[in-house]
């Protein structure tokens, strides 16, 4: 039986669940792997997926489903929960299913946005490990990324303070001639600092580093989590390390890790990190995590190697792409699945009768602060008027060729007649639509959902690019404006256009995947124009190089990579039962 989650908070039903998790062992035994291809972490493992590909190299894959959502408020639309119940209804259906999601950061844990461990009844357990390090995979990338920019400056201190007899004779070094107003990377942290979005470093003697102007960014936003996102095994990762550029000489040429002879080193922080960790639904389906890049300034995937894993060991995986379709499903479709060479059979895009009052004109929502009564209370004119966004967002998918199922993720206060013109819309627009209530009754109420979902699989699409690979950058951006984000346009800031002509003619650069840089609140790059904003024009004023992921990132509006704290913070709730050591307040 489901535990009432009306009462019950996600740490107190995770706390009771956990109470049956299967061990290691246990889950060896169900999952029919090898003993040497579990790694036993207490009472979590990760999967020696190597070991597992090698061997099942032979079995078919499962069907591939994949989960998206249509533009959400500030609160999220449950993604990660739709994931979890659809798993959780896919088990009560006797499936043998599986899936992989994201690692969460401590940014948005510890902020506004709480733990992606989804809620209710269709949660990942152990709660509070999957919310606060699981096994390490984030710091390890920390460290990694880190760990180059500990060699980029102690570098350049020492070729400041040498001359090149000295440099070669004390520390075997050659000069690479830094400059230190084209320092690509930045540092990391995994928390919403913003305080050290801008800084300088070095300040004091001639041993205390070099004085420079540096910058942190949020840890999801590393371009070693981005590589860890789509590597296909250990040489991949040593090899995607080494060609990151961290800085460029005074020449104009591009430093790598690999001059700096740290990528090794950050390959040895890595190692552990390739191997995706094994975590469970409340209803004790698995549930692999791994890798845990944003979406909105990232690729916003859980990892290829999660989804080849589970393609051989589940007969239904389940993966999720971050935020909406027109960005994590943009991201999954052009790039991941180019990259991988996997073809889903089926996209659920997740909405709620709360986001699409928001985008008919509702007021704003803000986490923390009470919700307006226009979503608590039946409102059919919001509803209809926020129904465009949900078919632009069908018509996305749509255009990949991939079959859309719409899932209501319903709430408590939805209601019947709500429900009921979302279906009729999503239909008409030639979409398989369920109401889900896996919230509240876990799988068993995610039944319709696992029945459509099912369903889609046995009449799959044919999987169609937007773009080939021939197709420059500009008119990619161009394409991706126009044909996903409904805008007119693309303007180009003279830096932003003159670097990707530059980018466009050098064949270095031809096979790049491109990354869009943009807010996940709007199908615009303003996050205050909600539902399906008309007659705008999409501004590009930076494109970003990460040669490691190949990755050519147009950055649309004032995004940044290092999120800000709020006044009314998450970690304000959580603390430690002293008594058990239990950790309480998460959410």
């Amino acid at each position: 039986m489901p535990y009432d989650a009306t009462v019950m908070r996600d740490w107190q039903i995770s706390e009771a669940a956990e109470q049956n998790m299967p061990t290691p062992e246990e889950w060896r035994h169900r999952l029919g792997l090898e003993k040497d291809e579990v790694i036993p972490m207490g009472r979590l493992a990760k999967l020696d997926f190597l070991k597992i590909i090698e061997r099942l190299k032979h079995r078919p894959d499962g069907y591939y489903v994949e989960v998206t959502a249509i533009t959400p408020t500030p609160l999220g639309e449950g993604k990660s929960t739709t994931s979890l119940g659809l798993i959780e209804g896919l088990g009560k259906r006797g499936q043998n299913v599986g899936g992989c999601l994201r690692q969460p950061s401590g940014g948005p844990t510890m902020n506004i946005k709480g733990t992606a461990a989804g809620g209710g009844n269709a949660l990942l357990i152990p709660m509070t490990e999957f919310s606060m390090g699981l096994t390490g995979d984030m710091n390890d990338v920390m460290n990694a990324h880190n760990l180059a920019m500990v060699a980029l400056t102690a570098r350049m201190q020492h070729e400041r303070n040498y001359n090149d007899e000295q440099l070669q004779r004390l520390t075997r070094m050659r000069r690479l001639d830094i400059d230190p107003c084209r320092v690509e990377m930045g540092w990391v942290i995994d928390f919403c600092a913003q305080a050290l979005r801008n800084i300088i470093i070095g300040i004091g003697g001639r041993l205390d580093g070099y004085m420079m102007q540096s910058k942190f960014g949020i840890a999801p936003s590393s371009e070693l989590m981005a590589i860890l996102a789509i590597v296909n095994d250990l040489a991949d990762l040593r090899k995607r390390l080494g060609e990151i550029t961290v800085a460029f000489d005074k020449q104009g040429r591009p430093i790598t890790t690999e001059d700096l002879e740290v990528a090794g080193a950050m390959c040895a922080w890595m190692r552990n990190a390739i191997n995706p960790t094994l975590c469970s639904t409340a209803e004790y389906q698995p549930c692999m995590v791994h890798a845990g890049p944003f979406a909105n300034i990232a690729v916003g995937q859980s990892s290829i190697i999660g989804d080849r894993v589970g393609l051989k060991l589940f007969d239904y995986h389940v993966t999720e792409s971050g935020f909406a379709a027109d960005i994590g499903f943009e991201k999954f479709w052009n790039v991941k699945c180019r990259l991988s060479g996997l073809r889903p059979h089926v996209s659920v895009l997740t909405t709620t009768i709360r986001a699409l009052k928001m985008h008919g004109g509702g007021p704003k929502t803000a986490p923390g602060l009470p919700l307006p009564e226009e979503y608590t209370r039946e409102n059919l004119h919001l509803v209809e008027r926020g129904l465009p966004n949900l078919l632009h967002h069908i018509g996305v998918i749509r255009k990949s060729g991939i079959n859309p199922v719409v899932c209501i993720n319903q709430f408590l206060t939805d209601t019947a007649e709500e429900m009921a013109l979302v279906r009729r819309a999503a239909e008409q627009a030639g979409a398989r639509c369920a109401v889900s209530n896996h919230w509240a009754l876990g799988g068993e109420g995610a039944l319709e959902l696992a029945d459509a979902v099912m369903d889609a699989c046995r009449r799959p699409g044919e999987l169609r690019f937007l773009y080939p690979l021939e197709m420059k950058l500009r008119d990619r951006v161009e394409l991706i404006a126009k044909e996903v984000y409904g805008a007119d346009g693309v303007a180009w800031t003279p830096e932003a256009e003159a670097k990707s002509k530059m980018l466009e003619s050098d064949p270095r650069y031809d096979e790049y995947a491109t990354m869009m840089v943009k807010t996940h609140l709007s199908l615009s790059h303003d996050p205050e124009l909600k539902g399906v904003p008309q007659g705008w024009i999409l501004p590009i004023r930076d494109v970003l190089i990460y040669s490691g992921a190949k990755f050519l990132c147009p950055v649309a509006g004032t995004i940044s990579l290092m999120p800000g704290t709020s006044s009314n913070p998450g970690f304000r709730r959580v603390d430690v039962d002293v008594k058990t050591g239990k950790v309480t307040g998460l959410f």
